[in-house]
């Protein structure tokens, strides 16, 4: 059976401010502290961040709603990916982040759950202000 990340995080700022902050790479960069990060806004395109530790391909963008992405880490093995799923929902003035990722090697599930909280969604807010 496949393990499942599912994390969710109210964020006090719009959708689409979320999502450009996920996919500029000015502004990611920016949110991780100034390491490398490159990230294309079309669907298709490549992304890296974390100066290379994390890459992949957006599957999905649609501003403001989603952005689904084959998403991995530089140490897997060559060929494997993962599906990360950001889900951006509007909750007055504020936006609810439903996250989905899947697909990844089991022995990675405690590291990456903590991982995205210590490496995305704490420095997103702290950016967001």
């Amino acid at each position: 059976m496949t393990k499942t990340i599912h994390q969710e995080v109210v964020f006090n700022a719009s959708p689409l401010r979320i999502y450009e902050a996920l996919t500029n790479s000015k502004q990611f960069g920016e949110v991780t502290g100034g390491a490398p990060t490159e990230i294309s806004s079309e669907a298709g395109g490549s992304f890296t961040c974390f100066g290379g530790m994390i890459f992949g391909r957006n599957i999905e963008l649609v501003p403001g709603k989603r952005i689904v992405q084959a998403w991995r880490v530089a140490n897997w093995e060559e060929g494997i990916y993962s599906i990360a799923k950001f889900e951006l929902k509007e909750q007055d003035s504020k936006t609810l982040l439903i996250f989905d990722h899947i697909g990844f090697p089991e022995s990675d599930i405690e590291h990456l759950a903590t991982g995205w909280g210590e490496n995305y969604w704490s420095p997103l807010e702290k950016y967001l202000g």
